[in-house]
């Protein structure tokens, strides 16, 4: 009995040190909260960030929506506003955000292509996102929204997965 307490051990013990060996960070979420919680983190299963839509007001941004592989996430926000839309290169990832906030004021997106997109207007507290590991890239993002406006946001760094869903072979 003892045997076989010390191996489930040794088992859980090598499953939690692969677990951990996966570089990840996530910082916070940046704004005054509040509303309903969303998060793209389920959506990770059919690969990586591969666009991303931002629809914003003359003072806020209002709504989010990313892209894995050729599947679009949910859209989390208001449907008010101009809406812009941008996809990324094969191979490209999202390696930094910054912005402001009270609300979700501002967003700027840096690729690993040197590639940066800015949605909203530059007013409030100043962030700067980035993984806090070598080799990890911009995963999912979660945060709150509230009426015509997201009220935060927050940005989860990690590795690329496996690509289970992914077509014509892309990572």
């Amino acid at each position: 009995m003892l045997t076989l307490l010390c191996v489930c051990f040794l088992l859980g013990s090598t499953a939690a040190l692969s677990v951990q060996s996966q570089p990840s960070s996530f910082s916070g979420e940046f704004g005054t909260g509040g509303g309903t919680a969303f998060s793209f983190s389920s959506e990770q299963r059919y690969g990586q960030i591969t666009g991303f839509r931002i629809r914003e007001t003359t003072t806020n941004i209002v709504g989010i929506q990313l892209q894995y592989g050729d599947i679009w996430g949910p859209f989390y926000g208001y449907s008010i506003g101009t809406l812009f839309e941008v996809l990324l290169f094969r191979g490209e990832n999202i390696t930094q955000v910054s912005g402001k906030y009270g609300s979700v004021n501002e967003l700027v997106f840096v690729t690993s292509r040197g590639r940066i997109f800015k949605f909203g207007q530059p007013a409030g507290t100043s962030f700067n996102d980035f993984p806090l590991f070598e080799g990890t890239v911009l995963r999912y993002i979660s945060g709150r929204y509230a009426p015509n406006i997201l009220t935060s946001i927050g940005f989860h760094w990690g590795t690329q997965p496996s690509c289970y869903n992914c077509k014509d072979g892309s990572k």
